[in-house]
């Protein structure tokens, strides 16, 4: 039986990252993508609505990043197969301290939204500080600029609450993560070599590895 496997990329980031994964016939691919935020919606209602749009029943759920939070809170309203989170955080007590800090002061919401129009400095807000792309690439994926959504996700993102990982939940981290260091990344996890951007950058490893995750959770 052909498994559905959908794909949420990480915050301003658009499907076209996954654009180097080549997964086995098998799998049928979905890909997600962000919807505009209502005014003042919680990250449970916008998960919700996002729910919605997975039309096969016992999904594979990858979420990259922020996107990965995102698919850890869809699970609430669908019942997945396994969830699969990649340079993400399985709860708040991975988050760096500076974003724990922001909490607590709401300094997150002092950044002014001018900082997108830097597509550089966004490319490093999103993907870290270890990839180096050409300008054109770094407009093709990260098509998702519009402030009101962008101050909306940072403002979920430091404020999640959850405090207890999913049980079972499979987490792929690069060793290098320059926006969620290693250091506070909790087991269980995979190592792989690699910053933020794996995704990107660290395809082949997820091409031959990541239907061996998904299957027995087992790597060579």
């Amino acid at each position: 039986m052909m498994e559905s496997i959908y794909l949420m990329p990480g915050m301003g980031a658009n499907p076209k990252i996954f654009e180097f994964l080549d997964l086995p016939n098998k799998f049928q691919v979905k890909f997600l993508s962000w919807i505009p935020p209502r005014n003042n919606e919680t990250l449970d209602h916008y998960s919700k609505r996002m729910s919605e749009r997975i039309k096969h029943k016992n999904p594979i759920l990858i979420g990259v990043s922020f996107g990965g939070v995102l698919v850890q809170e869809m699970a609430k309203y669908i019942d997945c197969r396994r969830i699969i989170i990649i340079s993400s955080i399985k709860s708040n007590r991975e988050l760096p301290k500076h974003m724990r800090l922001a909490k607590l002061t709401n300094a997150h919401k002092l950044i002014p939204t001018k900082w997108i129009t830097n597509i550089e400095t966004f490319a490093a807000f999103v993907f870290g500080k270890g990839i180096q792309l050409r300008i054109e690439n770094y407009q093709r994926y990260l098509s998702e600029r519009d402030p009101e959504y962008l101050n909306w996700a940072i403002d979920r993102l430091v404020k999640w609450n959850k405090c207890i990982p999913i049980p079972g939940i499979i987490h792929i981290h690069g060793a290098q993560d320059s926006v969620f260091p290693l250091k506070n990344i909790q087991d269980p996890f995979i190592k792989i070599s690699g910053d933020h951007a794996i995704i990107l950058t660290k395809s082949e490893w997820f091409n031959i590895n990541l239907p061996k995750i998904i299957n027995e959770n087992l790597v060579d």
